[in-house]
């Protein structure tokens, strides 16, 4: 009991001094927050336009995200964004539009996650089309047009 004394009285000596006082923040906010994510990490690689046969000139307009790693013994807001996206479950593709606040988050994920362009080679399906759509592996968006019967003639 009387270590303990001894080591709360020191510990209050510490607390009375400013250095400590100024330290003790910045120490928890760099171990624990996001600020350790390297910058590098969100540069734009000039490989990944070769990988995806894309134009940084003319970006593609929808990303289809799909979340490859599992999200356990990872941070509470990487779980919060990945909620948010809808990518609760692993290898279950979700298309959302390629619009900043969307690749913010996705910033944050990057690790967890693959993103690629959707690519819409017969062009963007119209109402009646989206019930015979479907998405291959390669990022493509096929339309699969039925044959309409033909009307008798009399």
């Amino acid at each position: 009991m009387a270590a303990l004394c001894r080591n709360m009285s020191r510990l209050g000596n510490l607390v009375e001094s400013k250095a400590v006082l100024s330290l003790w923040p910045e120490f928890v906010r760099s171990k624990f927050t996001k600020t350790r994510i390297p910058a590098k990490m969100f540069e734009v690689d000039p490989a990944d336009h070769e990988k995806y046969n894309g134009d940084p000139n003319q970006p593609h307009q929808l990303h289809i995200i799909t979340r490859i790693k599992c999200t356990r013994r990872r941070p509470y807001w990487e779980k919060k964004i990945v909620h948010d996206l809808g990518l609760d479950k692993a290898y279950h593709p979700q298309i959302h539009k390629n619009v900043p606040s969307v690749n913010s988050k996705l910033k944050f994920i990057k690790h967890l996650i693959r993103v690629q362009p959707l690519k819409l080679p017969q062009g963007l399906p119209t109402e009646q089309e989206l019930a015979d759509t479907c998405l291959n592996s390669r990022g493509e968006l096929i339309i699969r047009r039925h044959l309409q019967p033909l009307k008798q003639m009399s």
